[in-house]
């Protein structure tokens, strides 16, 4: 019997050997389209393929995708525990063509696998096609499908459409007859929403356009989505029609029923269900990024992780149960998904902390609830301001209050329910209102209460979609900014960071169908993420789809400085004392600023320890992790808190550098820890270098240190080395007694600089924040090719002869950019110079980066260039000499 791992196998290797790219999933949380809350099928990460705004290498691809359906117009959470297959997270299996192949292709592709590979009876097996898609129907025919068992559909359900407008086309559906021993009909019959005929796969013919008018085309590139959900097609090969009698649920129920003591059968059934699906969810929304809040998506994960709590509850665990099943869940998925180890910590203490402060009010809330319903007769509601309050003080959202109540045989009040909550939304406005903010702040109360607040994605990513929600020019909202209108733009999610705990605010641009503006600044109100903007281009109008594009090189920087500063502030406490904490930072792109409480001005050497720690903390390239937790468990783990932060009910806890023995952390090595909502490096070693600018007074009692970080401190030293040559040279002249102090200061500055040289190519060598390439054979030989920035002419040699110790055997190419010139070096191993010369490689190269020439030896040769833009086709180019 066949796992779901094995499953999922199957599907993607049968594919690839079709001659589709593999691909994987994307993250939960939609980064190209912005009316979905999650990702809920396999063909949202090729939206833009299928539209033809975007190109990739392949024309075919597989994949399964990660789904949640528990928020929005496709909300499966009231179902879930209670039926066969509703189920918050589920996996899609997905083939998809762009322009390729069409319907002699895509129904033979389904078939074969279905009744080959995974040998699923062809008489058990129904098809459904749109009723007039007669080309699809002969195409079943000749496959093999008797015509009683193609059923002509009318209906939308054999009709798919991406929207309104846009591409379109029919559908062709697969069911699997279960046997009459279960009720229900084939489908377009009276009794087709009975569990006998199950869907398990729908292959869509988008071969159409839909106008305003209703008029449709045929589009130019028709196009293959297809949809099989794992969890369903494993139920049917592993001989169930129940999605929760599979080997992966299994084993999470029986996960779920050790921790708790309570046997998974009977009564007790829909509630290990109900914990086993939600784990899933939560787990994988968690190490997608999105953390339980009071809004948007964060609000929707703490209603599925509350849902799953509550069930515990009802099981009589007393202790926190969720994170304790994470370990589980990571040994059945982990291998499929390797982001669910990666986040298996951070998955861990967010589920402990809000199952621990959710049971400290549950009790409470359920006693409310239980006084409330005591005098309710059969089938009656609880009042909607009783419902109100539940929520109100105790977190207890409406679903979870009407999920308590269904199973007494109640209901709630839903619409005395909204009343309380318009009453609760008036008098916070009124509130707001008298709060002493400025005017104009009001009219983000506004949007934040009608458009809603903004989810930030920019803790992993600086591009995404996004939908405008708000336009404010001078103070008032409009519907259309045009071009060299200064506009403030407010949408439902963003990777623009927003001025915040000395970060300055992202800037970059926002581009419509109709219209760019350039972003100048972003920051935040009432939860409403502003961004600060001048239309440059057409116009923009309110609810449309934009494109958000944050300045790479300038975040870059901001994370370099923001992580230099938590890695600063530590090395001052170890130089000075634990009496040192922040009084306030600046993270800009050109420097940072760090002020701190200290009686007295450092000495040369303080400063240089403090220097030379940072550095040395860099150069470990240590990841940079996050955490979330509640505010007292963070302090009580060392964590420095951030002067004059406010933080609510969790927090994010960002470490970085490690020391044996410092006695801070889980582990007792953690170097930096503290609190902190900013956005940071992925290693430390991204940081590049830091140097200090000098140590001043701020205020009484409180001292300021300015840096540099990154290219920007590597152009300060050069500076200061040319300041010091120019007064070793005056000197010089007047006599002939160099003072042993300039030599010092050179011989200082000469060190650093070579630290600086020498953690450049470590970085270079081991790919800073990026994977570092692998080598791939060209005609036999290993060919390793690396483009590097900031990595000068003569720093090449040493790295190729590295790089050719670690390759053992093969070839190397390496193209370098620094201070804007361009160096190409090749290196070929000993036993591969009588069939690939470094020589011919280089110069191969150099041409096709505008340069001429180049030569040396058979293994080890250089050559200068012009730019750099061209690398590919220069390392296509020494291919080709190789062969390949």
């Amino acid at each position: 019997m066949p796992s779901l791992n094995d499953i999922r196998s199957t599907f993607l290797n049968y594919f690839e050997k079709q001659g589709h790219a593999v691909v994987p999933s994307s993250p939960l949380v939609p980064r190209n389209d912005p009316t979905l809350m999650f990702v809920n099928s396999g063909m949202v990460q090729f939206k833009n393929l299928f539209t033809g705004i975007e190109r990739r290498d392949y024309a075919r691809a597989t994949s399964a995708q990660k789904c949640v359906r528990a928020g929005g117009k496709h909300n499966d959470l009231d179902n879930v525990g209670y039926t066969a297959r509703h189920h918050t997270f589920f996996e899609m299996l997905g083939n998809f063509s762009f322009g390729d192949y069409f319907k002699h292709e895509a129904i033979p592709f389904a078939w074969n696998l279905i009744t080959g590979e995974f040998g699923i009876p062809k008489d058990r097996l129904y098809v459904t096609v749109y009723h007039t898609d007669d080309e699809a129907f002969e195409i079943w025919k000749k496959v093999g499908v008797p015509e009683d068992r193609i059923i002509r559909i009318a209906t939308s359900d054999n009709f798919w459409q991406m929207g309104p407008t846009g591409p379109c086309g029919p559908c062709t559906e697969i069911f699997y007859d279960h046997g009459d021993h279960i009720w229900g009909g084939p489908p377009g019959s009276p009794e087709e929403d009975g569990d006998r005929f199950i869907e398990i796969w729908n292959i869509v013919f988008m071969q159409n356009e839909q106008f305003e008018d209703g008029s449709m085309v045929d589009l130019a590139m028709q196009s293959i989505d297809t949809g099989m959900g794992l969890e369903r097609i494993g139920a049917l090969l592993q001989g169930s029609h129940d999605n929760y009698d599979t080997d992966l649920f299994k084993s999470l129920i029986e996960a779920s029923a050790n921790v708790t003591g309570v046997d998974p059968y009977g009564d007790h059934n829909v509630h290990h269900r109900v914990i086993a699906d939600h784990l899933r969810s939560t787990s994988f929304l968690i190490a997608d990024g999105v953390m339980p809040s009071n809004d948007g998506r964060g609000y929707v994960l703490r209603r599925i992780m509350r849902r799953a709590m509550r069930h515990a509850h009802l099981l009589g665990a007393k202790d926190p149960v969720m994170y304790q099943l994470v370990p589980a869940l990571v040994r059945q998925m982990g291998a499929a998904y390797p982001e669910l180890g990666q986040a298996q910590g951070l998955i861990t203490e967010t589920l402990q902390a809000e199952e621990t402060r959710f049971k400290q009010t549950l009790d409470r809330g359920l006693k409310l609830l239980d006084d409330e319903v005591s005098g309710l007769p059969e089938g009656g509601e609880l009042p909607g301001a009783a419902a109100f309050k539940l929520y109100d003080t105790y977190g207890f959202p409406l679903d979870l209050t009407q999920d308590a109540l269904r199973e007494r045989g109640l209901g709630v009040d839903t619409d005395g329910f909204d009343a309380a909550m318009a009453e609760q939304k008036a008098k916070a406005r009124a509130a707001w209102s008298g709060s002493g903010e400025a005017a104009d702040a009001t009219v983000w109360f506004d949007v934040a209460e009608t458009g809603g607040t903004t989810d930030f994605l920019g803790y992993d990513t600086e591009t995404a979609e996004g939908q405008i929600t708000a336009l404010v020019v001078d103070g008032v909202q409009g519907d259309v900014a045009e071009a060299g209108t200064t506009v403030q733009i407010a949408l439902n999610q963003t990777p623009f960071y927003a001025e915040s705990g000395g970060q300055v605010g992202d800037t970059g641009q926002i581009r419509t169908d109709t219209g760019t503006a350039e972003v100048t600044g972003t920051v935040k109100t009432a939860d409403v993420f502003v961004h600060l903007a001048k239309v440059t281009k057409g116009n923009l109008t309110m609810g449309q789809a934009a494109v958000l594009e944050v300045s790479p090189t300038r975040r870059s920087a901001i994370r370099a400085n923001h992580s230099a500063t938590h890695l600063l502030h530590e090395a001052l406490r170890g130089a000075l004392g634990d009496h040192v904490a922040q009084r306030g930072s600046l993270n800009a792109p050109d420097r940072l600023r760090f002020d701190f409480s200290h009686g007295k001005a450092l000495s040369a050497d303080e400063l240089a320890q403090v220097e030379a720690e940072v550095n040395a903390y860099i150069r470990q390239n240590g990841a940079v992790e996050t955490r979330i937790m509640t505010p007292d468990d963070a302090r009580a783990l060392g964590a420095q808190a951030l002067f004059g932060e406010k933080y609510g009910d969790e927090v994010r806890v960002v470490s970085m550098g490690t020391q044996a023995g410092s006695g801070k952390g889980t582990g007792g090595d953690t170097y930096s820890l503290e609190l902190c909502g900013g956005t940071h490096v992925r290693q430390t070693g991204d940081i590049g270098a830091f140097v200090t600018l000098g140590d001043s007074a701020s205020s009484a009692g409180v001292r300021r240190i300015e840096a540099l970080t990154g290219q920007a401190a590597m152009d300060h030293l050069r500076a200061q080395d040319q300041v010091l040559s120019e007064v070793a040279g005056a000197l010089k002249a007047q006599t002939q007694d160099v003072p042993a102090r300039i030599k010092t200061l050179l011989d200082e500055r000469k060190a650093l600089t070579a630290e600086v040289a020498q953690l450049r190519r470590e970085l270079a060598m081991s790919g800073g924040s990026q994977a570092a390439p692998e080598a791939e054979d060209v005609a036999g030989t290993p060919f390793l090719a690396q483009v590097l920035q900031g990595v000068t002419g003569k720093d090449l040699p040493a790295l190729i002869d590295a790089q050719k110790q670690s390759l053992g055997s093969g070839a190397i190419l390496l193209i370098a950019e620094a201070d804007g010139k361009v160096a190409v070096a090749a290196g070929v191993t000993a036993d591969k110079v009588d069939t690939v010369s470094a020589v011919d490689l280089v110069k191969a190269a150099v041409v096709e980066l505008g340069g001429k020439g180049g030569g040396g030896r058979p293994d080890m040769a250089q050559g200068g260039a012009k730019d750099a833009s061209n690398a590919d086709a220069a390392i296509a180019a020494a291919k080709s000499v190789m062969g390949g």
